[in-house]
């Protein structure tokens, strides 16, 4: 991972007596106020992989969003969105209670939780059921107390609102639990899709099952769909295998795939007030729409997302929204006229977890973001709007793009690489318009030579040849602009590189940081030479070299800043112990150095000797990379799990520092 920011570059304070004396008076009234801390706003890019919607029953314009980085909520139908609650958890499935909708259940991984006060604030409810992975979440609409999960070991039964919980598994042979429902008039019936097994039914609340899968076969059971005024009728969306439909209370199944271009469903939802109206979410394709109960199927196509979850508005059945994922269009979408057209609606929804960030040096309004599983965003006017720029790339994983790293050529702002976890590398020429595949296995971070930008480093790592995809690992190095590429390990003993840097005044000194520690080669990557006397046991995930004192290196750890003073010969910890996982250096003042951490962004000015938390708006936020206007370095971005945050005054307001508990004053700022 790389990345680099930059606090205000100071300006000059010019001679004579009156200014003077204004800057004097200055500090000494601000340092009888309270200093405002750093102000950062997020600006995106909008939209992220969407897991699980569901809508509050009472107030239909209030709509709930399970993401890879938490809850959000729309009180306006989708208008805009607030959050993340539960910020940095995978929500996989919510259920909202039918009779207080202000409680809302969210399963994440191996936690449930649960909010009284409409999803503002949450408390995990495990007891029972700790450590156990939550694909869904059901709710008993006559008694809402309790409550059902369909887990990777089963079915969980809560009879307390989520208090306590009990496996309710009797006759269940396949446990892992993807989709649940439950019969809305006889709620004592409930099914469950499982993985490989087809369907099982419940008809005594759980306390035993019974496999349904006559002409269902063994297939991937993704979603279930009840008839709410029959509720002997039954839909299962099935992973390729398409829709299948009972009529007797799963009995017996058949398929309903007639104009599906694709069997791959991920979700199923009804029209309430008329039930033969279908919706199904397919794999790649968008949604399609069945108005005689599945006989037939049209579809109403998104490019290339993967429709993971439906739902249809109680009391205007019209409007439909689908929470999608996919690198070229992951987020939510509305639809007012029953899915004849989609609109998108992803204002304020920042699940896009920002991996990279760099700037256009020469046009600095223009910015790359690297995301994990949305691939490439781009803007063109400092991040006011973006755009998804992901032509040519490699889909690494059902239609994701998992971007680890990116790198830009300083004199040929156009020539941009990206890094990936499971599509390897690629290069756009023309600014991220298209893309082409220059190999590689899972890459994981990139520099470029300044002196000779068609000289690129990767730093790679074994990933097991999951996917498919080469199984390497180690530093390669390329000459003529990543279209060969040359392994360069000689003296590397670990070959999982996490960073790389080089040198700006001696590009051929590089410096390479692994799990195994950290390396050096002077020799522009032809032998390496661990350099670890001071640093602690643990990845280094980003390094930044003084731009004037070659000498002179940061390096970010588990267990803080390390710096070096004399090319990584010793190193000792500089101030912040917090676990470090981006780096960033002014240019034109490299005493002042930015650390992004788990719990946000910290700053110095001395080098490293002390550091002061800038973080208001970023608070305990994962920053994993950072980036600054190399022409107005007032202006500093930080990519998150959240997306991107913006600071447009160094990450500091002016006053912050003169009352600074650290003790530094800065007439600068």
């Amino acid at each position: 991972m790389g990345g680099s920011a930059m606090r205000k570059m100071p300006g000059s304070i010019r001679a004579g007596a009156v200014l003077c004396f204004m800057l004097i008076l200055n500090v000494f009234c601000l340092c009888w106020t309270t200093p405002t801390r750093a102000q950062w706003t997020s600006i995106g890019p909008y939209g992220g992989n969407i897991n699980f919607l569901a809508i509050d029953p009472t107030t239909p314009t209030t709509v709930y969003a399970g993401t890879d980085g938490g809850v959000y909520k729309s009180t306006n139908g989708g208008t805009n969105w607030t959050g993340p609650y539960l910020a940095l958890n995978l929500i996989n499935s919510l259920a909202v209670n039918p009779t207080t909708p202000t409680t809302v259940y969210a399963a994440s991984g191996g936690d449930v939780y649960k909010s009284t006060n409409g999803g503002m604030s949450w408390k995990a409810i495990n007891s029972g059921l700790t450590g156990t992975y939550v694909n869904s979440l059901v709710i008993n609409p006559a008694t809402p107390t309790t409550v059902y999960a369909g887990t990777r070991v089963g079915v969980y039964k809560s009879t307390n609102g989520g208090a306590s919980w009990k496996a309710t598994n009797s006759g269940l042979t396949k446990t892992c639990v993807n989709s649940l429902a439950i019969d809305p008039a006889t709620p004592t019936t409930l099914y469950a899709g499982t993985n490989g097994g087809g369907v099982y039914k419940s008809t005594n609340g759980g306390a035993s099952w019974t496999v349904i899968d006559s002409g269902l076969t063994s297939y991937f059971v993704r979603s279930l769909a009840i008839d709410p005024t029959t509720p002997t009728t039954i839909y299962a969306g099935t992973w390729c295998g398409g829709v299948y439909k009972s009529e007797n209370g799963g009995a017996s199944w058949t398929a309903i795939n007639l104009g599906l271009t694709d069997t791959c469903v991920n979700s199923l939802a009804i029209d309430s007030t008329t039930p033969t109206t279908v919706y199904a979410g397919i794999g790649r394709v968008g949604v399609y729409k069945s108005t005689n109960g599945g006989m037939s199927w049209t579809g109403t196509y998104m490019a290339d997302s993967r429709v993971q979850s439906l739902a249809v508005a109680p009391t205007t059945p019209a409007t439909v929204y689908a929470g999608t994922s996919g690198y070229l269009c992951g987020g939510v979408y509305k639809s007012a006229n029953g899915g004849t057209s989609w609109t998108e609606i992803n204002s304020g929804l920042t699940n896009t977890s920002t991996y990279s960030l760099v700037i256009d040096p020469k046009t600095p309004t223009t910015l790359y973001a690297g995301t994990t599983g949305n691939g490439v965003y781009k803007s063109a006017n400092g991040g006011v709007s973006w755009k998804a720029i992901n032509s040519g790339l490699s889909n690494s994983y059902e239609g994701n793009v998992y971007v680890t790293s990116l790198a830009i050529a300083p004199t040929t702002p156009a020539t941009v690489y990206v890094g990936t976890e499971l599509g390897g590398l690629h290069k756009s020429s023309n600014g991220g318009a298209s893309w082409n595949a220059l190999g590689l296995g899972a890459v994981s971070c990139l520099a470029v030579d300044p002196a000779t930008p068609t000289t690129v480093y990767a730093g790679t790592y074994d990933n097991g040849a999951g996917y498919g995809v080469s199984s390497l690992g180690g530093v390669f190095k390329s000459t003529n602009g990543g279209a060969s590429w040359t392994a360069i390990n000689s003296g590397l003993t670990s070959t999982c590189v996490y960073s790389l840097a080089v040198t700006p005044t001696i590009p051929t000194t590089v410096y390479a940081g692994t799990d195994g520690g950290l390396y050096r080669s002077t020799n522009g990557g032809a032998s390496w030479t661990a350099i670890n006397s001071g640093l602690p046991n643990s990845d280094v995930r980003s390094l930044v070299v003084d731009p004037r004192t070659a000498a002179t290196v940061y390096a970010a750890t588990g267990r803080g800043v390390y710096k070096s003073r004399n090319g990584g010969k010793s190193w000792a910890v500089s101030g912040l112990t917090n676990c470090v996982y981006s780096l960033a250096i002014h240019p034109a003042t490299p005493a002042t150095v930015y650390a992004g951490t788990e719990d946000g962004v910290y700053k110095s000015t001395s080098g490293g000797a002390s550091w002061t938390a800038i973080d208001s708006g970023l608070t305990d936020t994962f920053v994993t990379s950072l980036a600054i206007n190399p022409k107005t370095p007032t202006t500093v971005y930080a990519g998150t799990g959240g997306g991107v945050y913006k600071s447009t005054n160094g990450g500091l307001e002016k006053d912050n520092l003169v009352n600074d508990p650290e003790g530094e004053i800065d007439l600068a700022q």
